[in-house]
This record gives C-alpha cells, sequence and structure tokens, in this order.
C-alpha cells in the first residue's frame, strides 16, 4: 500500500490506472479500504489469470534466463549478480529493442 500512497503523491492530478498480474497479494483485503478512499482516482486492472504473454516483464525474465541463466553454473550468487548487471545495462543502450523484443505488436 505504500508503493500506491507514493504514486499518488507523485502524480497528484488525473486518474491513475496500474494493470497488474493476479498475484494474491495484489487483491490484499488490506487494500480494499484505501482502493475505496481512492475510488475515481486509482484504477487496477488486472491481466487475465495464466497470460504471460500479456505480461511483458515474463519476456524479461526469459530473455534474461536465456542470455545469462541456462545451461550456466555459477559459483557464487554475486557472479550470478555481475552477469545479471551486464545483461540489464547491455539492454538499455538501446532501448528500442527492449521494444522491438516485447512489445506485442497489434
Amino acid at each position: 500500500m505504500s508503493f500506491l500512497q507514493k504514486v499518488i503523491a507523485h502524480y497528484p492530478n488525473g486518474k491513475i490506472v496500474i494493470v497488474l498480474d493476479n498475484a494474491r497479494i495484489h487483491h490484499a483485503k488490506l487494500l480494499q479500504s484505501f482502493l475505496k478512499e481512492m475510488k475515481g482516482r486509482l484504477e487496477l486492472v488486472f491481466l487475465p489469470p495464466y497470460s504471460p504473454q500479456l505480461n511483458l516483464v515474463e519476456g524479461l525474465w526469459k530473455w534474461l534466463k536465456s542470455d545469462v541463466i541456462n545451461n550456466v553454473f555459477y559459483h557464487t550468487v554475486a557472479e550470478i549478480r555481475n552477469n545479471v548487471q551486464q545483461f540489464m545495462d547491455e539492454i538499455m543502450k538501446s532501448p528500442w529493442s527492449i521494444i522491438d523484443r516485447l512489445c506485442v505488436r497489434f
């Protein structure tokens, strides 16, 4: 809930729509009163269950795993972290390649 409060504070005007997967935590009872309070200001839109093709981060995880983790044995967590950071640094050099690879074209 503190994340949502920060979002509201950062964007003080207009309606905010956040797209979420259907993880149980996103439906927590703790959020219900906050969402009622923010009705008309904050809307949560949930992706259908079992729809990884609509959740772009799933494509990023798949890409990262294929380039960094699959068929590789790491001796330390630090090695994994280093290679993940290198992967992220590399793909951030060309944001359009990320969009081209992950975004669905209609």
